[in-house]
């Protein structure tokens, strides 16, 4: 049964997800379509450029992506105490990046008109950027308008209407640094997995590669940019009535400048950063996918990965269950004690994935 949103989002619980989002009827997003012949892989660089084009506006950054033929894989923290600390101007100004806005935020933006404002005026203001505040700091907002503005260009290249994505993302709260150190992990193997690249620098559209070859994302993603949809085609948008806000055109949000990844932290002290040394990644990332790719299983290392060791896995059974670890968890992913914990303060029973977590454990526990 389809469970509110407000039930899989927790940030009390985590800043940290993992979201998925397909196409509708699983339609060829990018890549090769075999039915049609049609080539849509420039598709792919859309969704990486605007992804990390709307990490730059939003309280939200981005640990890890891969974009696939007919869905993609994000991993992601929700920073709202950042969001907390913006200027309500900061927050107008990086909400009407995206949003045209009511005209009185329109007023209030230009210095000509701001100054005949009076008082009760610029308290709606206010209040319209406390409510842009928590949007900037809302992975369903975050979700609605990189979904969007994707499949308005996508509709656009294919002179057609109506939905281009399933009806929801599907979501999982990471609870503790395993379940964030496997989210990462499968969305970065994802092209090995499906037998698309050989090697993670070879994994096109992917976090890893972004890593390891930032100079050609970064040329990939302005040429992404550069090759979007006719603007011409998509009219400015008037001032609009809330709640419905209507979103900038492309012509608007593609000088958008985008995000960089968030960095790596090996003290784990930085509550801002990913909690592993890069290094210490790679090594997984590189070891993991000699062990999923599909002309190449069977093969185990002689040594455990580092981080595998630091935080007490079994290496076995995550290598065995690295193609369907995150389909064995529910709404959320960690150690049995982190689930346990989170069940009891949603007050539900949130044990799917339990069995897994006690495997991955029983090196430690041993």
């Amino acid at each position: 049964m389809t469970r509110p949103r407000t039930e899989l989002i927790a940030l009390e619980a985590t800043p940290w997800y993992h979201v998925v989002s397909r196409c509708v009827r699983r339609a060829f997003l990018c890549g090769q379509d075999p039915a049609s012949g049609q080539n849509y892989e420039h598709r792919r660089g859309w969704i990486e450029a605007r992804l990390r084009q709307l990490a730059g506006v939003f309280a939200i950054d981005i640990a890890a992506y891969a974009v696939m033929s007919n869905h993609y894989h994000i991993v992601l923290k929700v920073d709202q105490p950042r969001a907390a600390e913006w200027s309500d101007d900061e927050v107008l100004e990086r909400w009407t990046r995206l949003f045209s806005g009511p005209l009185l935020v329109q007023r209030y933006l230009n210095a000509d008109t701001r100054a005949q404002m009076g008082e009760a005026e610029l308290d709606a203001v206010a209040r319209w950027a406390e409510t842009y505040r928590q949007r900037l700091a809302d992975l369903s907002w975050f979700m609605r308008v990189l979904n969007e503005a994707i499949a308005r260009q996508a509709n656009a290249e294919d002179g057609v209407t109506g939905r281009f994505w399933e009806g929801r993302f599907k979501s999982q709260a990471l609870l503790d640094e395993q379940a964030l150190l496997a989210a990462m992990a499968y969305g970065d193997l994802n092209p090995i997995r499906a037998d698309m690249a050989e090697t993670p620098e070879a994994s096109d559209y992917t976090s890893i590669q972004a890593r390891l070859d930032p100079d050609r994302v970064a040329a990939r993603m302005a040429e992404a940019v550069a090759t979007e949809s006719d603007p011409s085609a998509d009219p400015s948008p008037e001032p609009s009535p809330e709640p419905e806000p209507s979103l900038q055109p492309e012509a608007n949000l593609s000088p958008l400048p985008p995000a960089p990844l968030l960095p790596f932290d090996a003290t784990a002290r930085l509550t801002w950063a990913i909690p592993f040394a890069w290094e210490d990644y790679l090594e997984l990332v590189e070891t993991l996918g000699r062990c999923v790719h599909p002309r190449k299983r069977g093969y185990m290392p002689e040594h455990t990965p580092a981080l595998i060791e630091r935080l007490g896995m079994d290496r076995d059974s995550f290598i065995d269950s690295a193609n369907t670890l995150l389909k064995q968890f529910g709404s959320a992913v960690g150690k049995p004690e982190s689930l346990l914990a989170h069940a009891a303060n949603r007050q539900t029973r949130f044990l799917h994935g339990m069995r897994l977590g006690k495997t991955l454990q029983r090196r430690q526990a041993a």
